[in-house]
């Protein structure tokens, strides 16, 4: 299958890509710099240059392939005003490159985070919340899903606060860069809130097998660990990185401080079962461990 592939040189996207090619598929990756392409191109796969706010440029790239993996995103958290327009930049490009597949029964698999249920794990069957700051991304997600309607076999794969990789990525990775920052690992609330978390390279096989299997109009939880308690991550990377330990304010993740402090745990039991997924590299505990001073 000829995949085009958003967002292919980051740290998920780069595993997805060489999870495709592995695995007898060729990767059409969308290049937004030079630098960008050379890494696709280095990879294996055919880079097409632009970037989500080039509608034509993603729908032509649509148009060249079998199937779509979307992954691309703006991570400018730094105020809620950039967090709205990344989120109004995506759903402008999922609506994009959803038209551009409409009647041809070819796979669409899009991006989401967990939902978040009070007093237990989150699971498949449960709604995306379409309120607060990125409440406009589940409402992007929910629209690609309903494209099931229209020829379309979409899924969405929602990823957990934390996709690692050797120690970086996801909610932990912002936790790790703000202890190098500010000389103290901390953590929101009294550090008791969990968070689920997987590997990137086992999120790539969910991925594909999104891509291969998925029936249309499916949600899938690329979870591995159920939900690691932030002051035990927070140990582990003011250990790692020969700080202290401690609690600070929610304020102190600027927009994110309210998601940052809620406790969120999240299930992929139905995925394991129904996509035969099933995860096997190490957990972000163990993962952290690569974290060097």
């Amino acid at each position: 299958m000829r995949v085009f592939v958003t967002g292919g040189t980051g740290l998920i996207g780069s595993a997805v890509v060489t999870e495709l090619l592995t695995h007898d598929h060729t990767v059409l990756a969308l290049a937004r710099s030079d630098a960008s392409a050379a890494a696709a191109e280095a990879a294996g796969a055919e880079p097409l240059q632009g970037g989500l706010a080039d509608l034509d440029v993603l729908r032509a790239g649509a148009a060249r392939a079998d199937g779509v993996i979307h992954l691309a995103f703006s991570h400018d958290f730094s105020t809620a005003e950039a967090v709205t327009r990344a989120v109004a930049e995506e759903n402008a490009a999922v609506a994009a490159l959803g038209e551009a597949l409409v009647g041809s029964e070819r796979p669409f698999v899009t991006v989401s985070g967990t939902p978040y249920v009070p007093g237990r794990a989150s699971t498949e069957a449960d709604p995306l919340s379409t309120e607060g700051l990125v409440g406009g991304r589940s409402r992007g997600v929910l629209a690609v899903l309903d494209l099931a309607a229209r020829g379309v076999r979409s899924a969405a794969i929602r990823l957990p606060r934390t996709v690692h990789h050797q120690g970086k990525g996801g909610f932990a990775g912002m936790l790790t860069d703000i202890a190098r920052q500010t000389g103290v690992s901390g953590y929101p609330g009294d550090g008791t809130q969990r968070w689920p978390a997987v590997h990137a390279l086992d999120a790539a096989v969910l991925f594909r097998l999104a891509l291969e299997q998925s029936p249309a109009g499916n949600a899938w939880h690329a979870v591995a660990d159920e939900g690691d308690a932030v002051r035990d991550i927070a140990t582990v990377i003011g250990r790692r990185l020969g700080l202290p330990v401690q609690a600070v304010p929610p304020e102190t993740y600027g927009p994110l401080g309210a998601i940052f402090a809620t406790d969120q745990p999240a299930s992929s039991a139905h995925t394991r079962e129904a996509l035969a997924w099933k995860p096997v590299h190490p957990s972000l505990l163990e993962d952290l461990e690569n974290l060097q001073p």
